[in-house]
Order: C-alpha cells, then structure tokens, then sequence
C-alpha cells in the first residue's frame, strides 16, 4: 500500500490536473469552472483512494470469513454520481441547448482524478492534455464548419382553416438536423393560423419541403 506521503502527492496531482481543465472552462465563462473542475477531481481521486487502500483488513480467503469486500464499487459510483453534476451544467434556453461540452468535461474530470487516485498518472496527464488540446484547438475548426456546414432562415407557414398549430409545431422541433431558435403563432387572420420560426440547421430547404407537403399546410415561404 503507498504510504501517507505518495497519497498526498496523489491528491495534489489530482488538484493540478483538474486546475487546468477548471480553467480552460473558466476563461471560456462557462458555468462550472475552475474550482469546479478541482474539487471533481480531488473528490474523485480521494474516493479512488478510499475504495482501493481502505479495506485490506478485510482481505481474507472467501472460507475464512463472512464480509464480501468489492473494493471498485465506491470508484464505479463514481461514473454514475458525477452525471448528475454533469446535468446542472446543461441549461436548455428554449429551442437551444447549452453546456453539454461543459458537462462532457466534468466526466472527463472525474475520470482523471480517479486515474490519480489508482496510481495511472501517465494516462491521466495524457486524457488532460488531449482534453485541454480538444476544448481549445478544436473552436476554430469548429466555427469554419458551422460557418460553412450549417444555415440559417426564416419559414413563414400559412395553415389551413382549423389545422392545428400544435401540431406543426411540433413538427418542427422534430425534423431531424434542425434547431428552432425561435417561432411565434399568429391566429388572428380569418384564412388560417400562421406558425413564423426561425431555423438553424442542415438543408434547411429539403426540411421545409417536408413541412409543405402536410396536409395541413397552406403555404409555406422559406427565407433561408
């Protein structure tokens, strides 16, 4: 078993590991941040630490005793328990959802911190490093793809008399591939209720094709 000193180390290494996730989430004024990010990861490597080194006075031949020690079930919680910490880092504003990376790298944190804890400091520092390379690196390219891969525009939808507007809207938040960033209903027009939204999305005109052959479609203008 390591002694107090190596378990120290442990911890720190954990601390450190996890600042540098922490503070690439906080420069990016993301809702979990830096002391965030610390305490997963010194909360996970003290846990890692717990579940392997607490319970060797119970080792003994299975005929020799009644406990039945599972020393990875503290460390396999750990998986499970921080997902809910993940969860309060996703909002959802709407139509949009926020914070999914922010919640990614929380688990990712967890998992770092319990790799300290158990003694794999190379693969931990190495996950760290490819996190961090990923978190930041990747913004660029990925801002170019949006820029190119993902369009926006505005459907303005003229239902039929008594057509359910519900309906289509629901509708709408259904097609695959595209975010409903905002949309208003208007029903004070005699010929029919119209349903105006604006999209975000892949193929923005073959989704909107699918939208104009309901039935209980009128017309339908596409500005995007």
């Amino acid at each position: 078993m390591p002694n107090d000193i190596d378990l120290t180390i442990r911890i720190g290494l954990a601390v450190v590991l996890g600042a540098i996730i922490g503070l690439e989430r906080e420069l990016t004024g993301q809702n979990a941040g830096l002391r965030t990010h610390i305490t997963i990861s010194m909360g996970a490597a003290l846990f890692a630490i717990g579940s392997a080194y607490s319970f060797g006075e119970f080792i003994q031949p299975r005929a020799d005793t009644n406990y039945q020690v599972d020393v990875t079930r503290i460390a396999s919680n750990i998986v499970t328990g921080v997902g809910f910490l993940g969860g309060g880092a996703i909002i959802k504003h709407g139509a949009s959802v926020s914070g999914l990376t922010t919640a990614a790298s929380i688990w990712v944190t967890a998992a770092v911190g319990l790799a300290v804890g158990l003694g794999n400091f190379v693969p931990a520092v190495v996950t760290t490093l490819m996190l961090v390379f990923v978190l930041t690196a990747l913004r660029g390219p990925r801002r170019w793809l949006n820029r190119r891969a993902v369009t926006r525009g505005t459907v303005v939808i003229q239902l039929r008399p008594d057509a359910d507007p519900g309906a289509i809207v629901n509708a709408m938040f259904d097609l695959s591939g595209v975010t409903v960033k905002s949309i208003s209903v208007r029903s004070d027009d005699p010929e029919g209720t119209t349903v105006s939204a604006e999209l975000k999305g892949n193929h923005l005109q073959a989704r909107m094709a699918e939208l104009a052959d309901r039935e209980d479609v009128a017309d339908l203008d596409s500005g995007s």
